[in-house]
């Protein structure tokens, strides 16, 4: 048999004027899109920084781990160690525990996602591990999961220590871990306030720190961060239509240049590129031609997401092929390799995935076999 080429689809832009780099004032920053994992734009993305209150991203994904496995719930309560109590002090971001107090999961995640409270984080690890250090092994546990290969957490809340370093990179990846794991969750990072009924005083109400999410451009999280010895810090995500992009960036000078740097690199991530889905999971099917079976064509599928992110300026060189020996002789079994998916920026492969069979397809009787061979000899008609 010949090799069949299949033209699934191409894009055509118009070629525009694009800047290279959106030039960003931080020390360190990643862009990375969410669906096809591409990172847009690094800037010494693997450099060691102090996370800050980045690290309570960690912090949160462990109790939302375990709120997943029914080991925990909202509802659970837990009391305040002086330890916790003493991080509510002056000169700390704080829920405003007190010493005793009974708090719910549901109100100390809140604390921590929204009013970036340390006291909270360790009254969490606490109440969860039984103290801070072992909650902190069990979060670089969960680093070495998502493959976060040059991070160490020493501590729940990323208070000033040495021994408490990332990379954007890293935390792009956490980010991005979070969003798709607990996307019930990750409605909590939203939020622009949160009012904590303390002991022995009046409500406390406290607004997110995160100032992208006043603006309403489509950011929905995550987590700011600011050590005197690292300056401020951001994990940021945007959402447009289906797209989103997330951005971290850390060593910016103030709290304005920390959003308005952020926000630059998201906007420009948007405007210089764009993501094409060429393939859903075990979703997008296929029609590929078979020869002897009971049905001219089979349905093929992929068994992992494709996408692909490219710049806007090289997208009318796309073309996507679905390539294969063809047509496929029946018998084919189920899951079986049968076609190839291969991502073509002109004439460079850049991506090929592999294609399987939906469904098991048998072979036509012997009647219906020797006729449709002498077509084929005849005619050339498969």
């Amino acid at each position: 048999m010949n090799r069949i080429f299949f033209i699934v689809l191409i894009y055509v832009f118009s070629s525009l004027s694009l800047n290279a780099n959106p030039n960003i004032k931080a020390k360190t920053a990643i862009l990375l899109d969410y669906d096809s994992d591409s990172i847009i734009y690094e800037q010494d993305a693997d450099l060691n920084i102090y996370p800050a209150s980045m690290t309570k991203i960690m912090t949160s994904i462990i109790v939302f781990d375990l709120l997943k496995k029914n080991r925990l719930s909202l509802d659970d309560k837990f009391i305040v160690s002086e330890k916790a109590w003493r991080l509510s002090q002056a000169g700390y971001s704080s829920m405003f525990i007190m010493i005793n107090d009974e708090v719910t999961v549901d109100e100390l995640l809140k604390g921590i996602i929204i009013a970036s409270g340390n006291d909270a984080c360790v009254a969490l690890a606490e109440g969860i591990a039984g103290s801070e250090e072992n909650f902190a092994e069990i979060m670089n546990e969960k680093a070495d999961e998502i493959g976060m290969t040059n991070t160490n957490f020493s501590n729940s809340s990323g208070i000033n220590d040495p021994d408490n370093y990332s990379t954007v990179r890293d935390i792009a990846l956490m980010s991005k871990y979070l969003i798709k794991n607990y996307p019930e969750y990750y409605e909590l990072y939203k939020e622009k306030e949160f009012t904590w009924d303390r002991t022995g005083g009046e409500p406390i109400t406290q607004s997110n720190r995160n100032s992208l999410l006043y603006k309403r451009v489509g950011v929905d999280g995550i987590k700011t961060g600011y050590l005197a010895v690292e300056k401020y810090s951001l994990a940021s995500s945007m959402k447009r239509e289906e797209r989103r992009l997330i951005a971290v960036a850390s060593g910016m000078d103030t709290k304005a240049l920390r959003a308005n740097e952020s926000l630059k690199l998201l906007n420009w991530g948007f405007r210089h590129t764009d993501t094409y889905k060429i393939s859903k999971a075990n979703e997008t099917h296929f029609d590929i031609n078979a020869w002897l079976a009971k049905n001219k064509t089979i349905k093929g599928y992929t068994k992992k997401d494709v996408y692909l992110t490219i710049n806007k300026k090289e997208s009318r060189n796309l073309k996507v092929i679905l390539d294969y020996e063809g047509p496929i002789k029946a018998p084919i079994k189920k899951d079986s390799k049968i076609a190839e998916l291969k991502i073509y920026n002109g004439e460079n492969l850049i991506q090929n995935t592999p294609v399987y069979a939906l469904n098991k397809t048998q072979k036509v009787n012997f009647l219906n076999s020797l006729f449709t061979s002498i077509n084929y000899l005849i005619w050339g008609d498969v």
